[in-house]
């Protein structure tokens, strides 16, 4: 069974040994290819407008299943429910952990019809995997309290599926909740992607929180053998990416992770640290080894038919038949670095299930207006993130470099970290430098897959070519919270003409 999030941060972070101990069976369990069980999840509750809280929502056989979970001892003495821990000390409950389940229930029931999800089979089952079964109560049905006796993973796939079996059935004239409907609602609703830095500010903590909504794509990653997600910058891709990965590494198959450039290694490389999964530059991929599900970002860098070939030796089953998730961005990012063939891309893409990312996780609504306004390019959903407004600085031709670092000494005035800060140059080729000022210059091609807090572009193209063009995207789009744009009398000419080109031909 898929895991939300993996088995190692549920061990990392679970609040108990009991939860650690039914993560592990749960991911053993199999008999359903849908089935997916997420973990720690907080629910808004209508009833008392607080947070119900479930150990484990687990989809199984299209019912919602509900789990608490409760280590150590549980009695019932005079009507009052205790927790008993290891020193035999006990604990009163508000109520019975079956009412706590039940609540949990009711409060996921009542979130998803407002959303506007159709009626589900949906059931409450507690775990006290210490101690023995209970007393049989008219409270719960005896299936529905599993015990130590359940805990092996025959057991509890047993019990699993009798809770299924004896689920409700649908009330008449009830609309019923679609299997995919449901299940991508659930990955949408309690996948949480990685956080890149707890210490930013509320811009940063807002894009956080919006990218439960790209979440929905890992329904179709994790059922679909070979799939193509598309998205513009800033979509979240990369980071939907390490959550898939994760998923299939946690299934126990080998994984690989692989790009063009090799920067996008210091993105991937803490991220999936620990799991067993290869993260290589696809130059460095040796030929030889072949693993059960490759993934590929910035995958426009590398649609070319040697490039093709090569995928096909390293993925078991060959490109045609294996198990590939490519991720990419055909807008303006296919002309930066590598090649990008359109025939090779029609192939690939008959040979896969395309999915879309259309949130704009990264940028903030000016930045992605501006991108709109200026490339026509696709970015997403502008409506998510609100932040400040691209800042536009004028100066001479040759003090573009000297004004770009008078800008990042003002933002370093203004608290934001010198580490937090890029100066993206977008006629340079050179590799990633310091400046005398102290601040990180990047090119294009080297910030590629990456992003800053802060951007500060400079040399803007001395022609909106192809190559121009893509140049100008990657910059412009790299920006989490801030974007300062430091133009020329000539920069804002070329500019100008740009934009009347987009206006002649809407």
């Amino acid at each position: 069974m898929i895991l939300v999030p993996d088995l190692a941060d549920i061990q990392r972070n679970a609040g108990s040994d009991a939860e650690r101990r039914v993560a592990r069976l749960l991911r053993e369990v199999s008999g359903d290819q849908d089935a997916v069980a997420f973990h720690s999840v907080k629910l808004r509750s209508h009833a008392y407008k607080q947070q119900a809280e479930a150990d484990f929502v687990v989809l199984w056989k299209r019912v919602l299943i509900v789990i608490e979970v409760k280590g150590g001892g549980v009695r019932k003495y005079e009507g009052v429910w205790y927790s008993v821990d290891r020193r035999n000390d006990w604990h009163k409950l508000a109520g019975s952990p079956m009412e706590q389940a039940q609540s949990a229930m009711y409060a996921l029931r009542d979130i998803l019809k407002e959303e506007g999800v159709g009626w589900f089979a949906h059931e409450a089952v507690v775990i006290t995997p210490d101690i023995d079964t209970p007393p049989h109560s008219v409270e719960w049905q005896p299936t529905h309290w599993l015990a130590k006796d359940d805990m092996t993973v025959a057991g509890l796939t047993s019990a699993l599926d009798a809770v299924a079996a004896d689920a409700r059935k649908a009330p008449t004239g009830q609309r019923i909740a679609g299997k995919d409907e449901l299940r991508a609602r659930l990955f949408g609703e309690f996948t949480r992607m990685p956080i890149l830095d707890a210490q930013r500010g509320a811009v940063i903590e807002e894009q956080n929180r919006a990218t439960a909504g790209q979440a929905r794509v890992l329904a179709a990653l994790a059922r679909n053998p070979r799939v193509m997600v598309f998205g513009g910058a800033g979509t979240g891709k990369s980071l939907v990416l390490v959550e898939a990965a994760k998923q299939e590494a946690d299934q126990g198959r080998s994984v690989l992770i692989t790009f063009y450039s090799a920067e996008l290694m210091r993105f991937f490389a803490p991220h999936v640290e620990g799991r067993g999964i290869d993260v290589i530059a696809f130059d460095g991929v040796k030929p030889g080894k072949a693993y059960d599900a490759v993934f590929i970002d910035e995958a426009q860098d590398l649609m070319s038919a040697e490039m093709m070939d090569r995928l096909d030796a390293v993925v078991i089953g060959g490109r045609d038949r294996g198990r590939w998730r490519m991720f990419l961005d055909t807008n303006n990012q296919a002309h930066v670095d590598g090649g990008f063939d359109d025939e090779v891309f029609e192939l690939v893409a008959s040979e896969a299930l395309s999915v879309d990312l259309d949130l704009n996780v990264r940028n903030t609504q000016a930045i992605v207006h501006m991108v709109q306004e200026y490339l026509g390019a696709d970015v997403g959903d502008p409506g998510i993130v609100h932040g400040e407004k691209v800042r536009w600085h004028t100066c001479d031709e040759e003090t573009r470099l000297a004004e770009a670092q008078e800008v990042a000494r003002r933002l370093m005035e203004d608290g934001i970290r010198r580490d937090d800060i890029w100066i993206i140059s977008t006629t340079s080729t050179a590799p990633r430098t310091v400046t005398d000022g102290g601040f990180t210059l990047v090119t294009p091609r080297i910030a590629k897959g990456l992003e800053a807090e802060s951007v500060i572009i400079c040399d803007l193209p001395p022609s909106f070519d192809a190559a121009g063009t893509a140049a100008f995207y990657v910059a412009v789009t790299r920006a989490r919270v801030s974007l300062d744009i430091v133009v020329s009398k000539a920069d804002k000419k070329r500019l100008q003409s740009l934009l009347r080109q987009r206006l002649e031909t809407k």
